[in-house]
């Protein structure tokens, strides 16, 4: 019989949480273990899951950009009969699926505004006569300004944790520089190089986006300035003449695609976020994104040169940090998150055209499917 996972993920805001839980529970299926992906945030159509169960708990989302509050889909608050009810519904799953292993993704080194479910999902792990493996699965990047006592109580939920895997590549982001108590957990951390998608399926050859400019923000929740930024910004740049073409993603508001829809010009194509983007990304002269995980990692693995411009705020520091390490490494071009305008972007295209081009650099270590694969593999074993 093949070891059972249960595989927990809430995205917020964006779809990127979900998107790499999903590459990580296709390539864990793929590897023979039986994989149940667990998700709280919103629903989210065409997601590919060949080869996993699915479920899909009472979804609830960040109240607003801050990512501190939550509340339901519509707005409303949570209150402790929506708590209780979900809490309810995933332990009673939790308990029908008797895991080999409990992977939760992000806490408890984020997602901390889950504990009202996920601390009695561990209490139930640990009651089992016999517990599952209790593994966690972080990115690269944490975000630096949790407080002091906010670091100390992660340490001390990851006790009770087997191990924790960190999707990066040690060689060009280490998890010490964003997680101040890495001595505390180093001796149960594994770092499986970057979650990667490879499927030749999902990004067919061709001569699509070739010599373009591609300007992507995944999901696009929070994409719509850079979009108008980059056709503001276009002019202005050596790479004028050349088409742009800009995906909008499925959670970019309605009004705000009509309007860059209206603003483009002739060699600016606006189109829905397509499945092929890492093939536009081998074809294109630049790449313009947010700095996003999963859209970093397809930078790194197929774009020549790129411009990254995250998404921050005061409190969530991830994008930027993941930015910086590459602008020091001399990788890609970045504006800060607070000085996007037509004006600074088209200065970090320059610098990016002018610069060497990704392909020059060490490949980045994107192998985090299969070794996570084997690193269970030796767990349950």
């Amino acid at each position: 019989m093949s070891a059972r996972v249960f595989f927990y993920v809430q995205h917020l805001l964006g779809i990127g949480h979900l998107r790499r839980a999903a590459t990580l529970a296709r390539a864990l299926a793929s590897g023979g273990f039986d994989v149940l992906l667990v998700s709280g945030g919103a629903p989210v159509d065409g997601l590919p899951l060949e080869g996993v169960r699915f479920h899909q708990l009472p979804p609830l989302r960040a109240a607003d950009l801050r990512l501190k509050e939550l509340s339901q889909l519509d707005g409303t608050p949570l209150d402790d009969v929506f708590r209780s009810k979900r809490t309810r519904a995933l332990l009673d799953l939790f308990e029908a699926e008797t895991p080999d292993i409990l992977l939760t993704e992000q806490f408890p080194f984020g997602r901390t505004q889950l504990r009202f479910e996920l601390m009695p999902l561990l209490d139930a792990a640990q009651r089992r006569p016999s517990a599952p493996w209790i593994v966690s699965s972080i990115r690269d990047v944490l975000r630096r300004t949790a407080s002091p006592a906010r670091v100390d109580e992660m340490v001390a939920t990851f006790e009770v944790f087997d191990a924790v895997l960190v999707h990066a590549d040690p060689a060009l982001v280490r998890l010490d520089d964003s997680f101040p108590a890495w001595p505390d957990i180093q001796d149960r951390a594994l770092y499986t190089g970057y979650i990667a998608e490879f499927d030749p399926a999902r990004a067919p050859q061709g001569t699509v986006g070739a010599g373009e400019v591609i300007v992507s923000v995944g999901g696009g929740a929070v994409g719509a300035p850079l979009l108008r930024a980059a056709i503001a910004a276009r002019p202005m740049t050596a790479l004028a003449d050349r088409k742009w073409r800009l995906l909008v993603g499925a959670n970019v508001p309605a009004a705000d695609r009509a309007a860059l829809a209206e603003a483009a010009d002739a060699g600016i194509i606006v189109e829905p976020a397509r499945g092929d983007f890492p093939s536009l990304l081998r074809n294109a002269a630049l790449s313009i994104s947010q700095a996003g995980y999963n859209t970093v990692v397809e930078t790194l693995c197929h774009a020549d040169r790129a411009v990254l411009v995250p998404f921050g705020t005061a409190r969530e520091t991830e994008q930027a940090d993941r930015a910086r390490v590459l602008v020091e490494r001399g990788m890609v071009a970045a504006v800060a998150p607070d000085a996007l305008n037509s004006e600074t972007l088209a200065a970090a295209i320059g610098r990016a055209w002018a610069g060497p081009s990704i392909r020059s650099f060490p490949p980045v270590d994107a192998r985090g499917g299969p070794a996570t694969v084997a690193a269970l593999r030796q767990m349950v074993a």
